[in-house]
């Protein structure tokens, strides 16, 4: 059976700086691969950083000031170079990497999730399907191409962002395309102290659920990160602090090893795959223990385009 080295990692972004924190996860990566670690998780949209000021200001003060137009800036483009250079770092370190990123898109931001596998192809690009809250001054929103597992070297792994968990049915459509591991990734050093609590009880709910093993990291702002974007946005440090719940979470709902609730540093667990089959002896969500004659999920998987060219229309119509 197969046995994976996992990392969740939690760290602080090179703030307002793309190219500086794609250097630092790209010397994460080669540390983690020195390890011996196969598969990584990193925050939510940790490349460049998460839009922390979109808590901090109102509407009109987003569309009057210059941090949305600094985040449009430094904001990653795929393909381009800064994912190059992850994934060249994932192939020679031999690391399958899910790391989340601002994705500019014309003049519009996504919230993606990058999976390169260990030959440094991307995988999948998804994009949060619904933004929460204030994210939506920021933010498009993603289809449904995204909402599947896919396979690579160290299994079929399935990724969501922040409260993405909170929607059953995204969840369950990657619990019923076979998901082993599952990425999650919230923004972290936001919310305080009980949305770290929360994050907890949403991905030891969906281990459970999927019988899967969950990976979930959570970003960090050191105390001169905040002062800074505090400065920025005239805002408060006390929205942006707590928050953190980095962790491996097995596929009974148990967490494997101590997890990161503040400052920087990684979570390490070795996924031993019996433990799924384990599990799914007592309840499998998308075989014994569903009832599809009664309850089902109909998905949209195909991609949403913006334009639709008819080329093969009749001269007559």
């Amino acid at each position: 059976m197969r046995v994976v080295k996992a990392a969740a990692v939690q760290l602080s972004p090179v703030l307002y700086s793309r190219e500086a924190t794609v250097d630092k996860i790209v010397r994460t990566i080669t540390e983690l691969g020195q390890q011996g670690v196969r598969f990584a998780t990193f925050p939510e949209t940790v490349v460049p950083y998460y839009p922390y000021f979109s808590f901090l200001q109102p509407a009109y003060q987003i569309v009057a000031g210059r941090e949305h137009l600094k985040l449009l800036d430094q904001s990653v483009t795929v393909p381009s170079p800064a994912t190059h250079a992850i994934g060249d770092a994932c192939r020679e370190a031999g690391v399958v990497a899910s790391i989340g990123v601002n994705e500019r898109d014309g003049g519009t931001l996504y919230n993606t999730q990058l999976l390169f596998d260990a030959d440094g192809a991307l995988i999948q690009r998804r994009r949060k399907i619904t933004p929460t809250y204030h994210e939506r001054m920021i933010w498009g929103q993603g289809d449904g191409s995204g909402l599947c597992a896919v396979d690579s070297r160290v299994g079929r792994i399935g990724q969501l962002a922040c409260w993405e968990h909170y929607n059953p049915l995204a969840r369950y459509a990657l619990m019923s395309d076979g998901e082993q591991i599952h990425s999650a990734m919230y923004p972290g050093s936001i919310f305080g102290n009980l949305f770290s609590e929360q994050t907890e009880v949403n991905v030891r709910q969906h281990a459970l659920e999927s019988a899967c093993f969950v990976v979930c990291a959570t970003a960090w702002l050191d105390a001169d990160q905040q002062a800074q974007i505090a400065q920025d946005t005239g805002g408060s440090i006390g929205p942006i602090s707590g928050g953190c719940f980095t962790a491996i979470v097995a596929p009974d709902g148990t967490l494997l090893g101590e997890a990161v609730r503040s400052g920087e540093g990684v979570v390490i667990a070795d996924l031993d795959f019996a433990r799924i089959d384990k599990r799914k002896q007592l309840m499998d969500s998308r075989g014994h223990y569903s009832r599809p004659e009664l309850l089902s999920l109909r998905i949209d998987r195909t991609p949403a385009a913006h334009v639709g060219d008819r080329t093969n229309r009749n001269a007559d119509d």
